[in-house]
């Protein structure tokens, strides 16, 4: 395999390519799955502000574009290792990065969150968390997930007795006929069998 170094979107990598694979084939790969990137990195540009830019991201944005992606795990990156590498790649005195200096807070975090991953590797995979997102994606999954929870919780297939009484076939709640153990009080002898037979007239 032959070594080849590009350089895309401002950031230098060695990539390993097999021989047969052109040098402008790679190049438009990685421009893809860049431009990809910047898609996103501008949608939470633009969270909060739909007047920003869309060049340059504040600190709050940066942090949640982190959470929302899965980037901040609570483990082995938190939110205040997101805070001190947006200070660290900034310009000094600026309070947002440009997509530049976005790239180069992922090449400082890649190895946090991936640790024993080869440089470039774990960077890939960091990127590969970002792209396609966009704020609020991470609670449509949520959603999601609650739906599903309430369809297993509603299945009568995996219930017996009185468990599945609360829900028909379909998982529809029966309401109160379905919570209560209702009984015919008309009558408050249980054997007499001549109710609504007694003549009014009389």
């Amino acid at each position: 395999l032959a070594l080849l170094e590009t350089r895309c979107m401002g950031l230098d990598y060695v990539s390993s390519i097999c021989p047969q694979m052109l040098p402008c084939q790679l190049l438009s790969s990685t421009a893809a799955r860049m431009s990809v990137v910047e898609k996103a990195f501008c949608k939470f540009v633009m969270y909060g502000d739909t007047s920003a830019s869309g060049n340059d991201m504040m600190g709050k944005n940066f942090s949640k574009m982190c959470k929302e992606s899965g980037v901040i795990d609570g483990k082995a990156v938190t939110s205040t290792d997101i805070d001190i590498i947006f200070d660290k790649v900034k310009t000094k005195g600026a309070c947002t990065i440009n997509f530049v200096e976005f790239q180069q807070a992922m090449k400082e975090l890649c190895s946090k969150c991936f640790k024993g991953t080869l440089s470039e590797e774990a960077l890939q995979a960091v990127y590969g968390l970002i792209k396609g997102k966009e704020p609020g994606s991470s609670m449509c999954a949520t959603k999601a997930t609650e739906v599903g929870g309430v369809e297993r919780l509603t299945d009568t297939s995996k219930y017996t007795g009185s468990h599945k009484e609360p829900f028909d076939e379909s998982g529809k709640g029966k309401g109160l006929a379905g919570q209560q153990d209702l009984t015919d009080n008309s009558s408050y002898v249980g054997a007499y069998k001549g109710a609504a037979t007694y003549d009014q007239t009389h």
